[in-house]
């Protein structure tokens, strides 16, 4: 095990016991901010996965719509019917702090009407296919919302594992290890100075 490049003295010892100790809780409290990410991470991934599930098939059947819609109208019509845009969508942007993640909120605000033309020139079916489209234009940027959340969380898991596994299989271990060396360098050179004492003794007495 690699040892930390310090002089063996006691006062890097104490440094490097308190040290130790700090390394310690930091890692405790890493560990567990970890575990509770990784937790609500889970939790929001099946939420937003279920989410996405649900969007998915309601833009099936948007899309199904829109395709019986065209079939129905004449290419022209639809052009003309579509030239002109309906609402306007305004998106704020705000965020929210989860587990120590910040991430986004997206409001949504839809301003006029979905269906900006004259209904005597299109057919029912263009029409609702329209307004299944500006009905989940708020479920999609809110959906993009919790889906950045989540790309978000599982950056911070990542950035904290390497940290934790840092802690753990790095600096706690060569501290501990350069404890025990400077602990021992200290104890061999008690005995040595201990050693040249007792000779001292010995050739005071033997004179």
């Amino acid at each position: 095990m690699a040892r930390l490049n310090v002089n063996p003295n006691r006062m890097e010892l104490s440094k490097l016991k308190k040290n130790l100790i700090v390394a310690k809780r930091g890692h405790k409290l890493l560990k567990d901010k970890q575990d509770a990410l990784i937790k609500a991470f889970l939790e929001k991934a099946r939420k937003v996965k279920e989410q996405r599930e649900a969007i998915e098939e309601e833009l099936r059947r948007c899309y199904e719509s829109f395709m019986l819609a065209r079939a129905q109208t004449l290419p022209a019509m639809l052009e003309q019917a579509l030239m002109v845009p309906g609402a306007i969508c305004r998106v704020s942007v705000s965020h929210r702090n989860v587990m120590s993640v910040v991430v986004p909120e997206y409001g949504v605000n839809q301003e006029g009407k979905s269906l900006n033309y004259g209904f005597a020139t299109t057919l029912g079916s263009l029409d609702v296919s329209l307004e299944r489209f500006s009905t989940i234009m708020p479920k999609l940027i809110e959906l993009a919302a919790e889906e950045k959340a989540i790309a978000l969380m599982s950056t911070e898991i990542e950035k904290t594992r390497r940290r934790v596994n840092a802690l753990e299989h790095v600096l706690i271990p060569a501290t501990i290890e350069t404890i025990k060396y400077i602990t021992m360098k200290l104890e061999e050179q008690e005995r040595s100075a201990l050693s040249r004492i007792m000779k001292i003794k010995d050739i005071v007495r033997s004179h």
